[in-house]
């Protein structure tokens, strides 16, 4: 009788343990409502934003290399509120050939996620949203004083993120960016150039 039940209660611990281990692997990423995302970016301006100086000059931005990182809300499996940061790029401005200036510029972007497979390993989505862009550190070489004025757009992405398990992800997205800035060279406006960044990102996410 002793031997029975000790059977039927060593049964039952290893039946729940069974059942642990079981709810535990089917785990998915939708399950965690936060996510987190460390990235290494190419932002790559335009190649064609203006001309200045009554069009007589044209202008042309060098792509520049950061650290972007992004924090998203899972409202709904399928549907994220996302917002990019970073570390300002630095980049270099020619006029007609020549590199004349640079500029750094915080650009984050706020915006909603469609994932399309939440429950996947392979989970691609697309998002929409709104830029808002803060040069500063507007440097011309001549020494005159040299300013954009910051910028208010739209922006949109797509992107996949590959699941290696419920929390952690390996991904790559391409956001484009609506920024358009007025240049002034000693206060004076001289034109107008559209920034219109492509930004190609690669990162590791965790959720939580």
């Amino acid at each position: 009788m002793g031997n029975d039940m000790n059977d039927k209660l060593s049964f039952g611990l290893f039946a729940i343990l069974l059942s642990t281990v079981a709810l535990s692997s089917n785990a998915h990423s939708a399950d965690y409502k936060w996510k987190i995302r460390g990235a290494i970016s190419n932002i790559d301006p335009t190649s064609s934003p203006g001309s200045i100086f009554n069009q007589t000059a044209p202008v042309t931005i060098d792509d520049a290399w950061g650290v972007t990182g992004t924090i998203s809300y899972f409202y709904t499996p399928n549907i994220a509120f996302d917002v990019l940061v970073g570390l300002p790029p630095e980049h270099k401005i020619n006029v007609a050939g020549n590199e004349v200036a640079k500029t750094k510029h915080l650009p984050p972007i706020f915006s909603v996620q469609y994932h399309f497979l939440p429950n996947e390993k392979l989970q691609p989505y697309v998002g929409l949203g709104l830029n808002y862009t803060y040069f500063f550190n507007d440097r011309l070489y001549s020494g005159d004083k040299f300013d954009l004025s910051d910028s208010f757009g739209w922006a949109g992405q797509i992107g996949v993120d590959y699941q290696l398990n419920p929390q952690w992800s390996v991904g790559t997205d391409i956001r484009y960016a609506d920024i358009k800035t007025d240049v002034k060279v000693n206060g004076e406006k001289v034109g107008s150039v559209d920034v219109d960044p492509t930004v190609y990102s690669l990162n590791i996410g965790y959720r939580f």
